[in-house]
């Protein structure tokens, strides 16, 4: 908002921070706030924020937005596969048309001057919904459980780090130095102190996620060294994915304000925890407006226990969305806290599927797998799917675990190639992602694993430059 809005204008703003109904209402809320300029964004497949910033009259008054087709068929690293059998890159690169969403409207609130952002989907010059667009895989997954009656709910947890600012990718991250003047170096698991550390980054968290709309439920500190873990309240999926996908825009915003970078790498430091994406699922009957997963006695339905099977049978065949990177199969070592099993329990977080103790009414499942780094909107859509896939099919699941399934049979990929693998060669994946997406996928992460093979590692240079 303009310093010159006047009180009497500022009593007369349309009241709703996030979101508005269509056109008509996005410009009087654009000209109450004085916006001059506006980013229209949309995430890619690594869920970086692509897209043009423009001026707010040229964006009512211009054509649709374009922009080329590529941006959806493009690494972490900004290199294009090249094109084979499966994927195929049209070669003259031609222009999508992105049709934008005003119910994700809402400011920028660190930017020096008004500025809005808005979130846009991807089309072809038809109309036609682009496959490999995320936002639109999530939606398609939505559709699937639409056409049954249902209404998934989710709620998702992000965990992340904060760290000193790293100009130079040879040295390793360190912890950031917070208020006292000490780096943290031990396991600070849920301390009120070890938050406290950051007190003025927090406020502005708190602070920029209010002025768009984003409702954080709790913030804790998790078990690493300035690990932190925010936690959304349940909701719409697609609003709940919109709003991680802000929220990590926010997050690395806010962070560079105080001198430090925030992360949301599954594994920034070695002798540290791993960063997850927990998703806690439920689905509503939309006639009734009753979680499925819980009886009229309040008992388990047979819809719960395929729901949890689902994903013990498909979590394998979607690790490469829920682990997207190389980095991301670290989280999985030996000596991590993260579950690594497909088996499931009660309150138990040894295991990747967990039950939390809840009323019937809220009866979810907690799917503990994807990392931090995951697109939120493929990871959502790849975690409803395989529920989807269980209920449909009548899976039943194994039994509850109650016991520490640490070091129990790892029952995920260990590594990018072997979960690509799994994704592209399970018909039931290919069937509801469809096959443009699979084979872009594919094609996306093998060039991302061969860039990232053709680096020598520290490791590599320390114990085989002089012992082979």
């Amino acid at each position: 908002m303009s310093d010159t809005t006047s009180d009497t204008e500022r009593q007369h703003l349309p009241e709703t921070v996030r979101g508005v109904p269509d056109e008509a209402a996005a410009k009087a809320w654009l000209e109450a706030r004085n916006i001059q300029d506006i980013e229209c964004i949309v995430p890619d497949i690594a869920g970086v924020a692509r897209g043009k910033m423009m001026p707010t009259e040229k964006f009512f008054s211009g054509p649709v937005m374009t922009m080329p087709a590529s941006i959806f068929a493009q690494t972490i690293s900004g290199d294009y596969p090249d094109d084979d059998d499966r994927f195929q890159h049209n070669p003259i690169d031609g222009d999508l048309y992105f049709k934008a969403d005003y119910s994700t409207l809402t400011t920028v609130p660190w930017e020096s001057d008004p500025t809005a952002q808005l979130i846009h989907d991807a089309q072809t010059r038809d109309g036609v919904p682009v496959e490999t667009a995320p936002r639109n895989v999530l939606k398609r997954i939505l559709k699937l459980y639409e056409d049954k009656g249902w209404a998934p709910v989710i709620a998702p947890e992000i965990e992340f780090y904060l760290v000193r600012p790293n100009t130079d990718p040879d040295y390793p991250l360190e912890p950031p130095t917070g208020r006292s003047g000490r780096p943290e170096v031990g396991r600070q698991s849920y301390s009120i102190s070890a938050l406290n550390e950051f007190d003025d980054l927090i406020d502005d968290i708190y602070d920029l996620s209010e002025k768009q709309g984003l409702e954080i439920d709790t913030m804790i500190h998790e078990e690493g060294a300035a690990q932190m873990e925010i936690n959304l309240r349940h909701g719409d999926p697609l609003a709940l994915a919109d709003q991680v996908f802000l929220f990590k825009r926010t997050i690395r915003e806010a962070a560079l304000r105080h001198e430090m970078y925030a992360t949301f790498m599954s594994k920034p430091m070695s002798n540290q925890p791993g960063s997850a994406m927990h998703i806690h699922q439920s689905v509503l009957d939309v006639a009734t407006g009753q979680n499925i997963f819980a009886s009229d006695t309040g008992t388990e339905t047979d819809a719960f226990l395929s729901f949890i099977a689902g994903h013990q049978k498909f979590l394998p065949h979607v690790t490469a969305i829920m682990a997207p990177f190389v980095n991301s199969y670290r989280r999985f070592s030996k000596t991590s806290t993260s579950p690594v099993n497909v088996y499931w329990g009660y309150d138990n977080r040894t295991v990747g599927l967990r039950v939390p103790y809840s009323s019937p009414d809220a009866r979810r499942l907690e799917n503990r797998i994807p990392g931090s780094d995951a697109n939120p909107y493929l990871a959502i859509a790849a975690s409803l799917a395989c529920g989807y896939l269980g209920i449909t099919k009548g899976l039943k699941p194994d039994t509850p675990r109650a016991d520490d399934c640490t070091e129990l049979a790892k029952s995920l990929p260990r590594g990018l190639p072997e979960a690509l693998s799994k994704f592209e060669r399970s018909e039931e994946m290919v069937e509801v992602f469809g096959e443009t997406f699979v084979a872009t996928y594919r094609a996306i992460k093998y060039e991302e694993f061969e860039t990232f093979m053709s680096v020598i590692s520290p490791w590599e240079r320390e114990y085989l430059l002089l012992n082979v």
